[in-house]
C-alpha cells in the first residue's frame, strides 16, 4: 500500500466519521471495497463496538475496527487454533501499535474521562445509550477522528509489512 492509499484510506475513514457514523465502522468502512463488503453490511456489523464498545468507553472503537478487520486479513477455516493464534499474534501487534501512538486502549483514557480530581477518586463514568448530536463543538473536544485515522494509519502499515 502506497502513502498515497494510505491516506485516501485515512480520509475515507474520516469522511465517515464526519458523516455521523461511529468510530468503528468509519474504519472498518474505509477497508470495505479491499474485503468485498456491502457497505451497509460493514456499517451493521462495527456498529456495536463504537464509543468503546457500546458507548461503554472500554476499548476504542477505532482499535475494535482494525481488529475486525485482521480477522479478514487471515487466511483459512476457522476452528483452526494456528489460524486463531496467528489473528490474536496480529491483533495483539496492533494493540501494541495503537496504545504507543495514543497514549491507550481505552476510550475513557482517550476521552479523559478517567482522570483523578483533586481529591485522588476518580469520577464515575455515566453510561449513556445516546450518542452525542455531531457539531462544530463535538468535534473540538473529542480526539475521535484522530482515533479513527491512527487506527487506519496503523492498519495500512500493517498491511504493507504483511
Amino acid at each position: 500500500m502506497t502513502p498515497q492509499e494510505t491516506e485516501k484510506r485515512v480520509e475515507k475513514a474520516a469522511s465517515y466519521f464526519k458523516q455521523g457514523y461511529n468510530c468503528a465502522q468509519s474504519v472498518v468502512l474505509a477497508f470495505a471495497d479491499r474485503y468485498g463488503m456491502d457497505e451497509s453490511f460493514a456499517a451493521h456489523i462495527a456498529s456495536s463496538f463504537g464509543g468503546g464498545i457500546g458507548r461503554m468507553r472500554e476499548t476504542c472503537g477505532s482499535a475494535c475496527g482494525i481488529f475486525m478487520l485482521a480477522g479478514l486479513e487471515e487466511k483459512g477455516e476457522y476452528p483452526d487454533q494456528e489460524l486463531k493464534k496467528r489473528n490474536y499474534e496480529v491483533v495483539q501487534r496492533l494493540a501494541d501499535d495503537f496504545r504507543a501512538q495514543t497514549g491507550s486502549l481505552l476510550c475513557k483514557d482517550l476521552l479523559g474521562l478517567n482522570k483523578k480530581r483533586a481529591d485522588g477518586t476518580i469520577p464515575e463514568i455515566k453510561i449513556v445509550a445516546t450518542p452525542e448530536a455531531r457539531t462544530d463543538e463535538y468535534y473540538k473536544k473529542r480526539p475521535c477522528i484522530r482515533m479513527v485515522e491512527t487506527a487506519v494509519r496503523i492498519y495500512c502499515n500493517y498491511l504493507c509489512e504483511k
